[in-house]
């Protein structure tokens, strides 16, 4: 059977902790963390409804042929300049 332990650790313990690994442990802690942050930002950004009409309303616009590419917006912005 697996037990589960939780730690209180403080905050400026954590930090003075994460200064002392070395560059590749800090990396690898800062892919973590970011894996999980786009995680949480796409759960709340699907839970926002202003953000999931703005999302149709894309692709409603992208099936009916409504938009132009990248290399397109960039030409047509270079001539504007």
């Amino acid at each position: 059977m697996q037990e589960i332990v939780e730690l209180s650790i403080p905050f400026e313990s954590l930090i003075e902790c994460i200064e002392k690994l070395n560059m590749q442990e800090k990396i690898r802690l800062w892919e973590m963390l970011n894996e999980q942050l786009s995680q949480v930002e796409e759960e709340l950004l699907e839970q926002d409804s202003i953000i999931k009409a703005e999302i149709q309303e894309a692709r409603n616009a992208y099936q009916a042929g409504d938009y132009i590419t990248i290399d397109e917006y960039v030409s047509k912005r270079g001539k504007n300049k």
